[in-house]
């Protein structure tokens, strides 16, 4: 959806880009296009036109930058935040020690056969039980830490026999 500022922009370009086609396409009598009499625009004129032209482009295309990474920003919090406090009481050191053991700390590692992914080697069973979806090794290293929170309230550090607590 079109902003205001981009409307604008869009104006203006139209205002830029028109004109010099205007200036550009010759004089005598009506052409193509419905103008008469029209001149030839000297070469200062239409420099002077792309050069305001092309500083709109470059304004636009940072004010596109700027909300895009603004956008990724909130949404970034706001997924750290959904999985900020741990459940069932367990702590972060039970899970770092849990995830070293597992994973060497390592939030994207896959085990050789595939079978088991993340920082916590979840399989994708595992990892759905305690409301994960897709790849475990592709979720985000606060969700991972979340969902391996939930899993150890439920069930201990049985799911993880060697390198439980």
């Amino acid at each position: 959806m079109l902003t205001k500022r981009s409307h604008i922009a869009l104006l203006a370009i139209l205002a830029l880009v028109f004109p010099a086609v205007a200036l550009a396409s010759g004089g005598g009598s009506e052409s193509k296009t419905g103008l008469s009499d029209a001149e030839v625009a000297p070469a200062p004129a239409l420099e002077h036109s792309s050069h305001k032209f092309r500083q709109l482009v470059e304004d636009v295309a940072d004010e596109i930058r700027t909300k895009e990474a603004e956008r990724v920003k909130r949404k970034q919090r706001e997924q750290r935040e959904a999985f900020e406090d741990l459940p069932g009481g367990v702590s972060m050191e039970t899970l770092e020690a849990i995830a070293e053991c597992e994973s060497g700390g390592d939030p994207t590692i896959v085990s050789s056969d595939g079978s088991y992914r993340g920082k916590y080697q979840f399989s994708f069973s595992t990892w759905e039980t305690v409301g994960g979806s897709g790849d475990p090794a592709a979720a985000p290293e606060h969700e991972q830490d979340y969902r391996a929170a939930l899993l150890y309230a439920q069930s201990g550090s049985s799911p993880w026999p060697v390198c439980g607590l």
